[in-house]
């Protein structure tokens, strides 16, 4: 929590921030922890059951995307995220087409239109 108020602090207001929190932990193993902190036992007393994805999660996110970079700070710890600079003109231009494929309800159209404007979609299967 710390790292979030000492960024909150250094922010002028937009910035997006990455925080290097140390290790990353399983789900697994916090869920066996919290019972075990709730005075049950995992497994015995609560079973854990996996249940898979469900459609549009993923097992790895990815922090930072091609063309975007990561500019260090005063704090070894906290890091800005800066993007890519957007082409204003050519945005409002694919989104004003995007509406009138929602309003042709061409959905095989929308999500390849989405696909070009953000590259890093990827549209849930049914």
């Amino acid at each position: 929590s710390q790292l979030i108020l000492q960024a909150g602090a250094m922010g002028n207001g937009g910035e997006i921030y990455l925080l290097d929190m140390g290790t990353s932990i399983k789900i697994s193993d916090m869920a066996r922890d919290l019972i075990r902190l709730s005075g049950f036992e995992p497994d015995v007393d609560i079973k854990i059951e996996y249940i898979g994805l469900r459609p549009g999660e993923k097992l790895y996110e990815e922090l930072i995307t091609e063309g975007e970079n990561i500019v260090p700070t005063s704090h070894e710890k906290i890091m800005v995220l800066k993007g890519m600079e957007c082409n204003l003109q050519l945005l409002n231009g694919q989104v004003n087409e995007l509406a009138i494929l929602a309003a042709n309800q061409d959905e095989k159209r929308i999500k390849a239109k989405l696909q070009e404007i953000v590259p890093e979609y990827s549209p849930a299967s049914n």
